[in-house]
């Protein structure tokens, strides 16, 4: 096969099949989209927690004080840009929220699953779009987690956010194309099948501390599709290779909040 044309993360990768004119703004065209505070947060829940998550497949000693001390100098980090005025938040609130939930993660969540990898890094997969266009997808599963039960290897996928629990489950909807690209690589990368369901786990960041799991079934099928259905990744190539990439005016994130070309799409229709 040819070099590839174009290489993303495959984090990025469900991004796409939700505003794909968002998407190519922010890893295509490189526009600078710069979160909130709670997303700033979300991301220093989940260093606190890889941390502790690595330490229990590796048998080192990490505590939940360890893991909280990662997350609070993540939130801190200088780097991690953030816009305060997105989000109704402060950063000493942001920091009781994360070290609720981290603990609580810690303590209630965390044992009960037998997890042999996090954020494994994967091998670079091929997509040739026709007309001489290969994508390449690259990177880490962010936020996941290998688990293996008695139904057999399965990716265990960390959601936060101020609405990722809803009536006592994680939610699910709109994780599909996540979790089956990550299954894609994993399978890829090791030659070994997924052979269980993926789970969401969900921190809520708004409200009352809660975590609950959710279940999507036949992720990886969304991806590919079957004999009688095409799958995500041909839509996706068709993108790639006519250079469209359409909007999606009704997508929750099609705000200035979140998208960079928002100021200047004429598709979000005001």
């Amino acid at each position: 096969m040819n070099e590839p044309s174009i290489t993303i993360r495959a984090s990025s990768w469900a991004g796409l099949f939700d505003c794909a004119y968002r998407w190519e703004g922010i890893h295509l065209l490189k526009m600078k989209n710069t979160v909130g505070l709670r997303a700033a947060l979300g991301t220093a829940i989940h260093a606190g927690s890889a941390v502790f998550d690595q330490a229990r497949i590796s048998g080192d000693t990490v505590t939940v004080n360890d893991a909280a001390g990662v997350l609070v100098d993540k939130l801190r980090d200088p780097e991690n840009e953030y816009d305060p005025n997105k989000d109704d938040l402060t950063k000493p609130e942001a920091e009781s929220i994360g070290i609720t939930l981290l603990s609580k993660y810690c303590l209630e969540v965390s044992p009960n699953y037998n997890f042999v990898a996090v954020e494994m890094e994967t091998k670079p997969m091929d997509i040739d779009c026709g007309g001489g266009i290969i994508v390449q997808l690259t990177g880490t599963m962010d936020r996941a987690r290998i688990k293996k039960s008695t139904n057999g290897i399965g990716i265990a996928d960390l959601k936060s956010g101020s609405s990722a629990v809803q009536k006592g489950a994680a939610v699910t909807k709109g994780h599909a194309a996540q979790v089956g690209t990550y299954e894609l690589l994993f399978e890829h990368t090791t030659g070994e099948p997924i052979t269980s369901e993926a789970e969401i786990i969900g921190l809520n960041t708004k409200g009352k501390a809660v975590i609950a799991t959710g279940f999507i079934s036949n992720a990886k099928k969304v991806m590919t599709g079957d004999q009688d259905n095409p799958g995500l990744i041909e839509f996706a190539a068709d993108m790639f290779r006519s250079g469209r990439f359409y909007p999606n005016p009704k997508s929750l994130l099609c705000s200035e909040k979140y998208c960079p070309r928002w100021k200047t799409c004429h598709f979000k229709g005001d």
